[in-house]
This record gives C-alpha cells, structure tokens and sequence, in this order.
C-alpha cells in the first residue's frame, strides 16, 4: 500500500508484481522503471525486479484501512498479465468483494483475457475495470471491456500517441486522457485531446484530463479550455460485510 500522486486515484495496492510490453503505450514503463529502483534499494517484493509475480502477503492489507480509499490496483503490474493464474485473480476480487467501503480501480492491456475470464469473476459494485488504449491499433480492447459484467467501465488513454476520433462509448463511465511523460516522450496533439473531450461530453461520459505530460509534466500542467477537468463517476460506497 502507497499513497499516490496520480490524480485520479488515492492510493495503491499492488498484489502482483511485475509485467511485459504488449504495445507502443507499454514503450517506456514507469513501472518497469520504478521496480528496478526498488531492487536496487534491496525492497524484497521487487527481488526479481520486473518478473510477473504474486504476492499472498498483500491480500490481508485491504482488511486494515480504516477509512473508505479509492484504490489503483496494481500500479506496478497487470491483474490479467497471462502469467497471472485465474486462482490467485479470484483471490485478489475476493478481497475487494469482502472490502466493499473501499473502491478499487483495476486497469488492464489485456482486454482479451479480461473477456475470457469475466464470468468466473464476481463483480461487486466497487469495483472499477478499466482498459489502456493509446491509439487505434488497440481500440478493440474498448469493445472486450463492454463485454464484461463490470459495473463501472473506464478507459485510460494514456499515453496518447495517436488520435481516438469516433469511439464507441456505450457503456462506458468514465475517460482519462494523459500525456506521455519521461525524457523523450512522444507528442500528445490538443487536437486528440479536445476531440475526446467532445466526446465524451456528448455521450454523457465522466471526463478526467490527467496531464499534458512532455519532459517537464509539473510545468506542462493539466490545463484543457482554460480549466481542469476532474470528472469521476459517482462513488457508491458500503460498509465492509
């Protein structure tokens, strides 16, 4: 469990480790970045440094958070990474089933898997499934995700490196447009950026402008039409069972 600094989100929890590059968003991992950090500060869950594995340890930690959280999970990871057994997803939605005062944000690449698995998994109405989509090439994952029985259905498009015009948003929640940030990064167009703003203002989506992002994303900002935007669809929270 961590504290975060990313904007849409309060905190995370990493119950698997580790992961490898599917498609061009996956071109300069911060994950994979940070894990060899860890490693070389000698923190144990990151022994292997990015090789996909599963933690038992950290299922216990959602039962301690006093307070209701907002929880990005597996920021250092993919829950639906192929090396992930079906056994050990079921165990990590059981502990967000059982934890139903917290609400927990589950972004995947791989949206084909997510398909293949959704009907073994049971979907509480806190938890929150999201697919990555950078550009077109991977705008089907859009489509896997709607198949699911997930109650809230997110997109991150982060990093865009291409233009998303004319998505099909039935069904889904929430958007997140970001930047890619690091020192190269390939450009993000305004264009792009504004052109999925009208869509989802159209279809009635949630829209969340995360970050311009470039080599100094602090001074870039997240500044859209003269304004933030912070939308989130709306949280519905319970006590734990």
């Amino acid at each position: 469990m961590a504290q975060s600094s990313i904007e849409w989100t309060e905190m995370t929890w990493n119950p698997t480790t580790g992961c490898t590059k599917v498609s061009q968003g996956c071109k300069f991992c911060y994950a994979e970045i940070m894990s060899k950090r860890l490693q070389a500060m000698g923190v144990e869950k990151y022994k292997d440094n990015f090789e996909v594995r599963t933690h038992e340890d950290a299922l216990k930690t959602p039962y301690t958070w006093k307070k209701s959280k907002v929880v990005f999970v597996n920021s250092m990871s993919d829950l639906f990474h192929e090396k992930i057994p079906l056994e050990f997803i079921k165990k990590v939605f059981k502990v967000m089933n059982e934890n139903p005062q917290h609400v927990f944000q589950v972004l995947t690449k791989r949206a084909e898997r997510l398909k293949e698995l959704h009907q073994e998994l049971k979907w509480t109405h806190n938890i929150w499934m999201g697919v990555s989509v950078e550009e077109q090439k991977v705008e089907n994952r859009i489509d896997f995700l709607r198949e699911t029985n997930a109650r809230v259905k997110f997109l991150s498009l982060e990093p865009l490196i291409g233009p998303l015009p004319n998505m099909n948003l039935d069904k889904i929640d929430w958007v997140i447009v970001g930047g890619e940030s690091g020192h190269n990064p390939r450009p993000m167009d305004a264009d792009w950026v504004l052109d999925i703003q009208e869509q989802c203002e159209k279809s009635e989506v949630a829209f969340f402008f995360k970050q311009w992002g470039g080599k100094n994303k602090k001074k870039n900002g997240r500044i859209l039409n003269g304004r933030t935007y912070d939308e989130m669809p709306e949280i519905e929270l319970q006590h734990s069972v």
